[in-house]
C-alpha cells in the first residue's frame, strides 16, 4: 500500500512514524511547502530529517507525491486546507482515498469533498480527537463519508482507532469544532483569568477561591497544563478556533462564533509571548512569573 501525505507537519510525522514502525512494508511519500528552497532553513532541515528518519520519500510537487497513492492524508494548517485539496484534485488515481484530517469547519470540508469526489476519488472527513503523541495513527479519530467494507477492513488492519459518525463529509469535523469551543475555551478562560489576577495583584485570592469551588479539577496541575498547551501550541489552536467560529456561524450561533474568535485571540496572544519553553514544564508559579504583565489602560 502506498500512503501519501500532503503536508508533513507534526500530525503527519506522528502518523508516518507509527505506521512505518508497525507496518514496515508500507510505501510512504509526502510533500510539504516547507521543503521548498524559500522555506525557513531550520524548519526545512527538521522536515528533511523527519522524512529520512521515518522512511518517507519527499516528492518535488504535490502531484508527484500522490501520483501512485492508494491513500492520501491531507494534514496541513487550517488556512491551507482548501488549497491542499485543490492542488491534487484531478491528479489522484482512480479509487484513491483522500483522508482530510485538517481542523476546519464542516462547510470547508464539504467544499473540498466536492473537489475530490468530482475527479473520481473517495473523500473521507477524518477528525483527530486527541493529541497525536504518543499514539500516532492509533490516536482516536472520527470519520464521515462513504466508508465501504473494504475501507473499514483496511483501517482496522492498520490499527486505526476510528468511529464512523455518518455518511456526509463535514459531520466528523463539526463534532470536533463544536467540542473545541469548550476545550480550547476552557484553556483560554483559565489562562486569561490567572494572568489578569496576577496583573491585579490578587492571584492568591482568585486561585484560592477557584481551588475551593472546583477542587475536582486538580489544582494547580489543571492550570499549569493549560498554560503549557496554550503557550506551546496556541498558534495552531488559534487557527482551529477560527474554524470553530466558522462552524458556529454555519450553525446559526453568531454569539458562539464571536466567543470562539475571542478564544482564538487569547490563544494566539499567549503563544506570541515567546516564553522560555523550558519554563512550561515547571510549576504554575514559575510559569506565571515568566509571563510579562501588560501595560494597564489609563482610566
Amino acid at each position: 500500500m502506498h500512503i501519501s501525505f500532503v503536508g508533513f507537519g507534526e500530525a503527519a510525522r506522528a502518523f508516518a512514524e507509527s505506521l512505518k514502525e508497525a507496518h514496515p512494508e508500507l510505501d510512504l511519500s509526502a510533500y510539504d511547502v516547507l521543503q521548498e528552497p524559500a522555506g525557513a532553513p531550520e524548519r526545512r532541515s527538521a522536515l528533511m530529517d523527519a522524512a529520512e528518519r521515518t522512511g518517507v520519500h519527499l516528492a518535488a510537487t504535490p502531484e508527484q507525491a500522490v501520483a501512485h497513492a492508494d491513500w492520501v492524508i491531507s494534514a496541513v494548517t487550517a488556512s491551507s486546507s482548501a488549497d491542499a485539496a485543490a492542488s491534487v484534485a484531478g491528479k489522484l488515481p482512480q479509487a484513491c482515498v483522500y483522508f482530510d484530517i485538517n481542523s476546519v469547519s464542516g462547510g470547508c470540508k464539504q467544499a473540498s469533498a466536492r473537489l475530490i469526489e468530482g475527479t473520481g476519488a473517495v473523500y473521507i472527513d477524518m477528525a483527530v480527537m486527541a493529541p497525536v503523541h504518543p499514539l500516532g495513527h492509533r490516536t482516536p479519530v472520527l470519520v464521515a463519508g462513504p466508508l465501504t467494507g473494504k475501507l473499514r477492513d483496511e483501517l482496522t488492519a492498520l490499527d486505526f482507532k476510528f468511529r464512523c459518525v455518518g455518511d456526509e463529509a463535514g459531520r466528523a469535523t463539526t463534532i470536533k469544532m463544536v467540542r473545541s469551543l469548550f476545550v480550547k475555551g476552557q484553556e483560554a478562560i483559565t489562562v486569561q483569568c490567572l494572568m489578569a489576577a496576577k496583573a491585579a495583584g490578587c492571584l492568591d485570592e482568585v486561585r484560592g477561591s477557584l481551588e475551593a469551588s472546583f477542587p475536582e479539577l486538580g489544582w494547580p496541575d489543571f492550570a499549569s497544563y493549560r498554560f503549557e498547551r496554550v503557550a506551546r501550541h496556541g498558534i495552531r489552536r488559534a487557527e482551529e478556533m477560527r474554524e470553530s467560529a466558522k462552524t458556529m456561524d454555519e450553525l446559526g450561533y453568531g454569539a458562539g462564533g464571536q466567543m470562539a474568535r475571542a478564544v482564538a485571540d487569547i490563544q494566539q496572544q499567549v503563544a506570541q509571548l515567546e516564553v522560555d519553553q523550558s519554563v512550561l514544564d515547571q510549576s504554575l508559579e514559575d510559569i506565571l512569573a515568566a509571563l510579562p504583565v501588560p501595560s494597564k489602560t489609563p482610566g
